[in-house]
């Protein structure tokens, strides 16, 4: 019999999928305690061989376990401390299922592993009356059934950043009309190698984020860049326009203002860590490309592009693919080949032969790599493109990351409504993840596209399907 706690502290009964989505929810439930009923382990041992994500973490799940519990024969009955190593605030305890639960469900069959588990939640239920008994599932249909058997279930929310993606930070923040009403006292304006800066202080001050866009819309339209903030007072720096032909990237110009917004964080080489979001057709691929290579090519800032991708099919998989790792990625970088078209395109005057050289020369600047080799790797000065990062975990969006070494910039790209892995949402994507972690730091920067400039069919095509 599990010993009654404080009718304050509740008693979490832990799905397998929930371990092994996260290893450590076993640490994240602070002061309630945790309940593994005997199939979750089984299920856990199950899965355990192989080399994917999913096997890893039940491994890791394993060990956590094995160093809860301990080698010495506690009395399982009465829990094992949670608090363990990096995690002594905890003051929950976990407990096995230590008794056969002879339950039966009407209109449930007994011996699925979901029913069983559902079983034992009524066991405890009954058990102890005064306490609250939560099944905690990522699996949707598992929940449904217990409620309808009057258990009562929730999602496990740990990992998720947000709840509602639309308070996701954009990078773009629009100024009041009264805004210079209030923040021109004791302005500072100066020049330096030939960028314009303001520093202004005032309420809104505070609000700002290092590295957010702000604009003015009224009289006087304005566009800066939050470069520091310090007490109360702010510098901002006019960004460049990237819409003036003048300023063309590889050909491209910015056709909207969050186009902009991007290419200045593409270009700016204090910038090591930036993330795209938008639609289909916002630009993010062909803006970034456009960037990369006028600083690899012309300004010989990096040595080199690498491309990646996270290799998710859309409808059923194709098998497997012959060739070398190159060879094998190419059907999954039709992206970067339609964008290589329309740059090459943007040099009218070099004639058929000209373009052909170029093409040849781009490509061998331009590496294609699978995401699975990535462990252990350095990339020095490296231009490093993560495409389609909506589907990556922040886990393997870490596992990543922390490829960069000096001198290397890495820019991921994605559209949190298009994820096609299951049990990842727009809450707990990595992308989402990275984007609300990095806003703030100085060498960071993120903009959030609105507008398609694909086409007319694919903005409809966007808005009405």
């Amino acid at each position: 019999m599990v010993k009654n706690s404080p009718e304050t502290t509740k008693l979490f009964v832990l799905d397998t999928n929930v371990l092994m989505h996260d290893p450590s929810s076993l640490f994240r439930f602070e002061e309630h305690d945790i309940y593994l009923p005997m199939v979750t382990l089984e299920e856990l041992d199950n899965n355990k061989k192989g080399l994917t994500e999913v096997a890893r973490n039940a491994r890791q799940a394993s060990r956590h376990l094995e160093e809860i519990v301990g080698t010495d024969l506690v009395n399982l009955e009465e829990g094992c401390p949670l608090a363990i190593k990096g995690n002594r605030h905890l003051t929950g305890r976990l407990f096995l299922q230590t008794q056969q639960v002879i339950k039966e469900l009407p209109g449930l069959a007994g011996s699925k592993a979901d029913n069983q588990i559902i079983g034992v939640v009524l066991d405890l239920k009954n058990r102890q009356p005064e306490r609250q008994v939560i099944l905690v599932s990522k699996d949707i249909n598992i929940r449904i059934k217990a409620r309808a058997m009057g258990v009562p279930a929730e999602d496990y929310f740990n990992d998720k950043v947000l709840e509602d993606s639309d308070l996701l930070y954009t990078g773009v923040r629009e100024l009041p009309q009264d805004f210079w009403d209030q923040h021109s006292k004791a302005m500072e304006s100066w020049q330096e190698a030939g960028r314009m800066f303001y520093k202004i202080s005032g309420p809104l001050v505070k609000t700002f984020i290092v590295n957010e866009f702000v604009y003015y819309e009224f009289d006087k339209p304005f566009h800066a860049i939050v470069r520091k903030i310090e007490d109360n007072t702010a510098v901002l720096e006019i960004v460049q326009d990237h819409s003036n032909p003048k300023h063309n990237v590889w050909g491209i110009i910015a056709r909207n203002r969050e186009q902009n917004y991007a290419l200045n964080l593409l270009m700016d080489p204090e910038i090591d860590f930036v993330t795209l979001l938008g639609q289909a057709g916002t630009g993010k691929t062909l803006l970034t490309l456009a960037a990369a290579l006028t600083q690899t090519l012309d300004k010989k800032i990096y040595s080199e592009i690498i491309m990646t991708r996270v290799t998710v099919p859309v409808g059923e998989d194709i098998g497997f693919l012959p060739g070398t790792e190159e060879e094998k990625m190419a059907p999954w970088m039709g992206a970067l080949e339609d964008n290589l078209d329309v740059l090459n395109k943007t040099d009218e005057d070099a004639g058929e032969w000209g373009r052909a050289a170029t093409q040849d020369l781009i490509r061998t600047r331009i590496k294609v790599k699978s995401l699975n080799f990535m462990r252990g790797r350095t990339f020095l000065h490296k231009f490093l493109i993560i495409d389609e990062a909506q589907n990556l975990t922040p886990k393997q969006m870490k596992t990543l990351i922390t490829r960069a070494g000096p001198g290397t910039k890495v820019v991921c790209l994605g559209n949190i409504a298009q994820i096609d892995t299951p049990y990842l949402t727009e809450g707990s994507s990595g992308l989402t993840y990275v984007v609300d972690r990095f806003k703030g730091w100085q060498h960071n920067g993120h903009i959030t596209l609105v507008r398609g400039e694909r086409s007319r069919l694919a903005d409809f095509a966007g808005e009405a399907l």
